[in-house]
This record gives C-alpha cells, structure tokens and sequence, in this order.
C-alpha cells in the first residue's frame, strides 16, 4: 500500500473507532416490521436500474492492507462462501481493493452467470490518472470485462466534489463505455456524506447506519436525515456497518430490524466469515 493510502485508510479508521467511542450505546427505538424482508430479495438501486437482491455478500470486515477477516479464508474459502450465499439467492458482491478480495470474487464469478450478480468494487485513486489504471487493473483481477458499480473509497473531505472532480469525470467516461454501470462513493464523514448528498453525479452511495451511532459519521438519526435526502433524489442508498462492525453481534436482530424500517435502503452490506454465520443472517432477515 502506497504511505498516502496507509495514512488516509489509517485515519479512517482511527476516526471511526474515536466516533463509537463517543456516541450513545442507547438503542433507539425499533418499531415492529410491517412487512417480511429476505436477503434474497430483489431490489433496484436508486435509479441506475441494476436490479440484485437485498443482502450484499461483504468481503471487507476490518479490510485494509490489501486483506480483510474474509480474505484470511483464502482464495477457495472466500470463492464458495460467496457461491453459497449466491445458492441462497444473494447477487450482490461487494468487493475493495483494499480488502485484496478481487481474485476470492474472480474465482466465484467463474461458477455464476456473469449477467446474474452484482459486482462492486472501491478504488483509493484520487488523481485521475490512478483512477484509469485502477479501472483497467480491476477488471483483470476480477476476470470481467466489466463492473457493475465502482466507488471511490473512504471520503473524508467536505470538498470531495470539487477536489476529485477529475477522478469524477474518469468514472462517468467509463459508464458511457460500458465498462462500469453506475458510480458513487463510501463516506467516511458527515460532510463528505452530505456532499455526496448533494453531488448529481453520486448514484450509489454506501453509507454507516446502525441504531446506536457505532462506527458511524454522527448520531443515527443524523445520518437518517442525510440518507432521506439521498433517497429522495433517487441515489441508491446501501447500507454499511449494519452491526457496528461487530458492536452489536449480541444483539443482530435488533441491528437488522432497524435497517429494514427505515424505508431508505435498497440494499445493505454484512461481512460473513463462515457459512453457519452467513445462513444465520440469512434467517435472521427472514425472521426479523
């Protein structure tokens, strides 16, 4: 990993630690589901018509370094953890750079048809030069000639819009070749979120939600707030750091029963690490 993106993903981190530590561990309140959910529901993202299922199959838990919690399966461990996922109706990869997954999500892809999954990848490149290498680099390590959503990765900055906006125009010149289908970004922050917010060009964004403000940009209801604004304009909104990344593994009904009420998620991503984990989500979403 170059020092710059050590230093930045380093932050990233630091911060996100430092936010759950100062944030209320109190639950808001949950209201009952009116309607049954499954993980393998179809959804359609926002308005960029990618149609995929509800749950995305996370490859990043703790991921930086080019490796994850995923990534330690190895290349076959990781391979048919997605593949069982995929025989239980998840169509949604989502995949980093940095987490090191693309040969783990290559390997599942040679298995699947190519036009039935979702794949997602993030990219660190903020120059624009980067970014068309990243993208060409990319799609060999996933073994696909194309992607269907690429995201610029962990912004932090108020000013992303303004500061990247070479990187900006890289992503919308590879839409109009077909060689991604719809770009948007992560946020790190509550001002790169309301930035993105704000952005025209973000059509998928993945955002930090749970109800106790774990790991997130601000309090949940802040975000909530912002998240209501994406929707509004028609951005697809995914959901990340469902379960506080870990803080509330004791208590994944309550975390999944939130999610599903807020009526602002097309879809939400949760990093398994073994089968029985992931058809254990896999039933809870059914039963929440």
């Amino acid at each position: 990993m170059k020092r710059r993106d050590f230093i930045t993903t380093a932050a990233c981190g630091v911060g996100a630690a430092w936010l759950g530590s100062k944030m209320t561990r109190h639950a808001l309140a949950i209201p009952a589901l009116t309607q049954k959910f499954s993980a393998s529901d179809t959804v359609v993202l926002g308005n960029t018509g990618i149609r995929t299922s509800r749950l995305a199959m996370g490859t990043g838990t703790v991921g930086v370094g080019h490796h994850s919690h995923q990534t330690a399966l190895g290349v076959k461990g990781l391979s048919d953890l997605l593949l069982n996922g995929h025989d239980h109706g998840s169509r949604f990869f989502d995949a980093a750079d940095s987490y090191g997954s693309h040969p783990h999500v290559a390997e599942a892809l040679k298995h699947v048809q190519r036009d039935q999954v979702t794949v997602l990848t993030k990219s660190w490149a903020r120059d624009p030069a980067s970014m068309r290498a990243d993208l060409d680099r990319f799609r060999k390590e996933l073994g696909t000639d194309y992607i269907d959503i690429c995201l610029m990765h962990c912004l932090t900055e108020a000013d992303w819009t303004d500061r990247y906006k070479g990187v900006m125009d890289v992503l919308s010149e590879a839409k109009q070749k077909g060689i991604i289908r719809a770009h948007g970004c992560s946020c790190h922050s509550i001002e790169a979120l309301r930035a993105a917010a704000a952005s025209p060009w973000v059509e998928v964004d993945f955002a930090r939600i749970n109800p106790i403000g774990s790991h997130m940009d601000a309090d949940a209801a802040t975000v909530v707030s912002v998240l209501k604004q994406m929707k509004a304009s028609g951005k697809a909104v995914v959901g990340m750091k469902i379960l506080g990344q870990g803080d509330m593994r004791d208590r994944q009904d309550d975390a999944l029963r939130y999610a599903l009420s807020l009526g602002i998620l097309d879809a939400f991503t949760i990093g398994a690490e073994s089968r029985a984990e992931q058809e254990d989500l896999i039933r809870r979403i059914a039963a929440a």
